[in-house]
């Protein structure tokens, strides 16, 4: 699982780049490369990097450790 969610942060970041990207220059990386925001290839990498996120948010939900958004709730774990 944890190559699974290093795979899942590394797909997101990519589209966080491309939004970014996007947001600053007009500048779709994804369209670029795949000749097209609606061609297969281009819809194939946004379905993924939806799976890799959607992940990213479902996993610890799975494993019992539950979404964790503040350290200090971690720290009332630990003890």
């Amino acid at each position: 699982m944890v190559v699974l969610n290093l795979i899942s942060y590394i797909l997101v970041l990519l589209g966080a780049v491309n939004w970014g990207l996007f947001g600053i220059w007009n500048f779709n990386l994804v369209s670029w490369i795949f000749q097209g925001p609606r061609s297969v290839g281009s819809i194939i990498v946004y379905i993924v990097i939806a799976i890799a996120a959607l992940w990213l948010i479902i996993s610890p939900i799975i494993s019992g450790r539950g979404l964790l958004l503040s350290m200090h709730r971690r720290e009332e774990q630990a003890e």
